[in-house]
């Protein structure tokens, strides 16, 4: 691995909305624990998810072997797999966001590098992860690319960035023991900007009841332009959820980025959605920004449509693609947590 950091050299974690060269997945495996009993039940989902991102942009698939490659096609028979392409490279969960390479670009001299930060299975929640844990190094050797050790635990669901140098992050997730025991504050926001290229980072509190991550950002609040977040909150004081959501709130509206505050939309959260005595964390903000639509989660719900209509608003020249998540969201995941996009070598910071 290269020992410079990636700030130095001058890369940066582009924002999602820039141009992507491709969508990466890591499918499931039926004897997976994500989704116990189910599995059958989610893969028309996983269906409209690919087939929607393939009138975006290529998507690429890790799979465990022929066999699995096999039974991924099983199910997207039909769809354009020319522009598929499938990996040998073996995976614990499918959850790529976490376990996936985080792609870096750069503006001078412009190509792509990948960081590998370690990856312990949500504070070691779900063993054994260890073929998730070198994900990042495999994508990054099968596509010739530098690769660069984080040297801490990270999953790219707990960060968001704007591409110009701010990223939202929080408390519960980051500085929980179950991640990195005797870092800092201080020392964990040091090697963020040493490796992603960012300078300003905003911590909000905590996550959602039912959230196995300790608070992923990408459940609660999203930036969709430079100033602009989309944030979640809950209608009902009598939620578990109002509480943390209008702290978070309260955090992201003190934030000042060049002295001016934040635009912040508001976004509804679905109702309660309890399985086996459960309570699953079914989020409008687990949404991913492809090149030409957004993938939206939703619950059946009533505030279903509101959500849609804010999303939809916020990207007018994206289309976006509501997929029903009753099934999905069993695995306590969405859209966001399921991909990784691979930013175009060229990107613009335009929006």
């Amino acid at each position: 691995m290269t020992t410079a950091t990636p700030s130095a050299l001058g890369y940066r974690m582009p924002a999602e909305w820039e141009p992507h060269t491709a969508t990466w997945l890591s499918w499931p495996r039926r004897e997976g624990i994500s989704f116990p009993y189910s599995y059958d039940r989610v893969m028309p989902t996983f269906r409209e998810m690919v087939a929607a991102l393939l009138t975006s942009e290529p998507v690429c698939i890790n799979v465990c072997n022929g066999a699995h490659e096999a039974e991924a096609r099983a199910v997207l028979e039909g769809l354009p797999l020319e522009q598929v392409t499938f990996y040998m490279i073996p995976t614990n969960e499918p959850w790529c966001r976490d376990h996936g390479p985080i792609f870096l670009t750069r503006d001078q001299d412009p190509q792509l590098a990948v960081i590998d930060w370690g990856h312990n299975a949500w504070g070691g929640k779900y063993p054994p992860f260890e073929l998730d844990d070198v994900v990042p190094t495999r994508v990054a050797e099968t596509l010739g690319l530098p690769v660069y050790d984080g040297g801490m635990i990270l999953e790219g669901g707990s960060i968001d960035v704007n591409g110009t140098g701010a990223l939202l992050t929080t408390e519960s997730c980051l500085l929980n023991e179950n991640r990195n025991p005797g870092m800092t504050l201080e020392q964990i926001e040091q090697r963020m900007r040493e490796f992603l290229g960012v300078q300003e980072i905003f911590w909000l509190a905590r996550g959602t009841e039912g959230d196995d991550t300790d608070g992923h950002i990408d459940n609660l609040a999203r930036f969709v332009r430079e100033r602009t977040v989309l944030a979640v909150v809950e209608q009902d004081p009598g939620d578990a959820n109002y509480e943390p959501l209008q702290e978070n709130l309260a955090r992201l509206r003190e934030i000042r980025m060049g002295g001016a505050p934040l635009e912040i939309v508001l976004l509804p959260m679905p109702h309660k959605i309890v399985r086996a005595e459960l309570r699953l964390p079914a989020s409008y903000a687990n949404f991913y920004i492809a090149n030409r639509v957004v993938l939206v989660p939703t619950f059946n719900d009533p505030n279903d449509a509101p959500a849609i209509a804010t999303i939809q608003w916020e990207f007018p020249d994206r289309q976006v693609v509501p997929i029903a998540c009753q099934e999905l969201i069993w695995g306590l995941g969405a859209f966001h947590c399921l991909t990784q996009q691979q930013p175009a070598v060229a990107t613009s910071r335009s929006e």
